[in-house]
């Protein structure tokens, strides 16, 4: 790689977490690594945060909860706005932290901050929608319902998008009321330590909180605080599941579960193919290296196209630029960490193994530049059938499966037949035909000839295991607050 080219220096010297505004060390003063994926090299350390941090947190956070929730919404709004300019005058900084800390590259990456900065505002404005209801249950007396916030609420963040889910996320907990503890991945931490400097600018202490650190420690104590009813995950279905576990054995508690897919992508013999074969490609989220839950990983193509489709498809992915995530006509980077990395090529020789035909991709690149680090080149499978693993099983990626298809029922089975249900795409010029899949394909978000775009105050979320609950429109807001029956009697 070119290293005389700039942003090849950390833009943050001394990663911290954030507990009661201000920005410090785990109580253990221990730290850990976190290493760049395109060549292995350590970046630098952050605080690995304890069980003691989150007490910490929560005590902090239990403490400036009833003047937050006391302010009025527009002034809760006003502060959300804030922290939104905040971070967008910080942008360029978190920017190359991330595409080094990820591996994402900097074309696709450089729309993340400005998604968080939509997502705060747009829930900065819906303060006045936490309202309850009233009900005539008798005659002559009042009946009504009011919404109250939950408290100290807990997030736990993936490592694709660190930045947009930790900012975004704050949103909907704190227009609500509720105060926050948030716990970055530990593979991809580095900007939530940019965002702890932000909060502490803006936020009163408390009402933010930072820790850093690994999953079973500082995130399942989130998870056990008896304390923190309300909880948001963002990631695999087994750490999902895992959660809603150890959940359980301290409390009842009200969680929100964005987790994985396996979703498919339908395309019926009419479709405009200049459209969709380019949107196959952008489904896939191969410029995110497949490492995304919405990912349209399962393509199914009708018979009567699918040889053309499947070879168009094939020398597009092949010609894809993989190279340095910081520059700016990379078309793919490295995988995120070394463990996604070897679970991706274990995926490949499964995939290989079951008998699918690979007709892209599948190795490391070749050349000096890639000796080191995470990198796999975008690849493509065909001739896939409903029992290989690959066919069912998320790989969180970049591997796509190509299916064949020409029954209607019995694509829509095979589509519906893994445990996933979160996105799904219907390529067609029949808005009959598009609407008839829609209604019984089994997924919580479809597009109809597009792939891959959130829309502003949609409802995100899966069926089945890709999760509970719904997240990025009012209702997210919504399931921060709990609901309070209140009876006048006149």
């Amino acid at each position: 790689m070119d290293e005389s080219k700039p942003g090849r220096n950390l833009p943050i010297d001394n990663p911290l977490m954030l507990i009661d505004g201000e920005l410090v060390e785990s109580e253990s003063k221990r730290r850990f690594v976190s290493i760049n994926p395109a060549n292995e090299e350590e970046l630098g350390t952050v605080p690995e945060g304890s069980a003691k941090d989150v007490e910490r947190a929560y005590e902090a956070a239990a403490a400036a909860q009833p003047e937050w929730a006391a302010l009025s919404p527009a002034q809760r709004g006003a502060t959300l706005r804030k922290l939104a300019d905040a971070l967008h005058a910080q942008r360029e900084r978190i920017l190359v932290t991330e595409v080094m800390d990820t591996g994402n590259t900097i074309a696709k990456m450089r729309g993340d901050v400005g998604a968080a900065v939509s997502q705060l505002t747009y829930f900065s404005g819906l303060g006045y929608e936490l309202k309850g209801d009233t009900i005539p249950a008798t005659p002559g007396n009042l009946h009504l319902t009011v919404r109250e916030p939950y408290g100290v609420v807990g997030r736990i963040i993936p490592f694709n998008h660190p930045i947009m889910f930790a900012a975004a996320k704050l949103g909907p907990a704190l227009m609500a009321g509720n105060t926050v503890i948030e716990k970055p991945s530990e593979q991809s931490p580095l900007s939530a330590s940019i965002l702890a400097e932000i909060c502490a600018e803006v936020l009163p202490p408390g009402v933010v909180n930072i820790i850093t650190g690994f999953g079973k420690e500082a995130g399942d104590a989130i998870v056990r605080h008896p304390k923190i009813k309300r909880i948001a995950f963002i990631g695999s279905v087994p750490t999902g599941m895992a959660i809603q576990r150890s959940a359980a054995e301290v409390a009842v508690k009200n969680l929100t579960l964005e987790l994985g897919g396996k979703n498919p992508m339908i395309v019926f013999p009419d479709a405009d193919m200049e459209k969709a074969v380019p949107a196959a490609i952008a489904g896939m989220n191969f410029a995110w290296q497949g490492q995304s839950c919405g990912s349209t990983s399962r393509l199914f193509l009708h018979a009567d196209i699918h040889d053309s489709f499947l070879g168009d498809l094939a020398a597009r992915v092949s010609a894809m630029r993989v190279g340095d995530p910081l520059d700016e006509d990379s078309d793919m980077g490295p995988i995120n960490n070394k463990g996604q990395f070897e679970k991706v090529l274990h995926y490949i020789e499964i995939g290989k193994e079951d008998g699918g035909r690979l007709v892209a991709g599948g190795k490391r690149p070749q050349g000096k530049q890639f000796e080191k680090g995470y990198w796999i080149e975008p690849t493509v499978f065909a001739d896939m059938t409903p029992d290989m693993r690959l066919a069912k099983e998320e790989v969180f990626g970049p591997v796509l499966s190509v299916f064949k298809w020409d029954d209607l029922d019995e694509v829509l089975a095979v589509a519906n037949s893994v445990e996933y249900g979160l996105t799904g795409a219907i390529w067609t010029r029949d808005i009959s035909t598009a609407i008839a899949t829609a209604r019984r394909l089994q997924s919580g978000y479809i597009w109809i000839n597009g792939v891959g775009a959130h829309y502003p105050a949609m409802s995100f979320g899966g069926f089945r295991n890709s999760g509970t609950g719904r997240e990025e429109g009012i209702d997210e807001m919504l399931s921060y607050t709990e609901e309070k029956a209140i009876h006048i009697m006149m």
